[in-house]
């Protein structure tokens, strides 16, 4: 799985924000500093979540984006998904979508374990979890297998 620019760039803002929930509206250009995001890609990152429903927007001098929910009430997968469509696909299909025949059969439901996984993860993990660096119990021990922080 591999998370997009759009996707890390979107979850970094929406961390921003949730950070800043107490601090009223805070403009594209302090997000797009204090996060080094290109603040042209930026906006059209903040019109996308906007329009679904995650950030709603302020116009004047005292404007600027907030969380239009509670940062516990949206999840990782939630942001993601309103910059990226579904968090798993198989060459932009959704795997429910695909069929295979002879040995590679056993694809679908790997693709589908996979997609499960994924799921539980990110929708389990709100944009508060990660701004208040307290991860839910499993997801942290994940953190902790051998093979976990190296690349093979």
């Amino acid at each position: 799985m591999r998370i997009s620019a759009r996707a890390d760039y979107a979850v970094r803002a929406a961390l921003q924000l949730a950070a800043s929930q107490e601090d009223g509206p805070v403009k594209a250009e302090a997000i797009a500093t204090a996060q080094d995001i290109p603040h042209k890609f930026l906006e059209g990152i903040l019109n996308d979540m906007r329009r679904g429903g995650l950030v709603a927007s302020q116009r004047g001098v005292n404007g600027g984006y907030r969380l239009a929910r509670p940062a516990a009430d949206i999840s990782i997968a939630d942001v993601i998904r309103v910059v990226d469509g579904p968090l798993v696909s198989v060459r932009g299909v959704r795997p429910p979508d695909l069929s295979y025949t002879g040995p590679a059969e056993a694809l679908l439901p790997l693709w589908i374990a996979l997609r499960s996984n994924v799921r539980e993860i990110l929708d389990g993990v709100s944009l508060a979890d990660v701004a208040t660096s307290r991860l839910p119990a499993d997801v942290s021990a994940l953190t902790h297998t051998p093979d976990a922080w190296v690349n093979p």
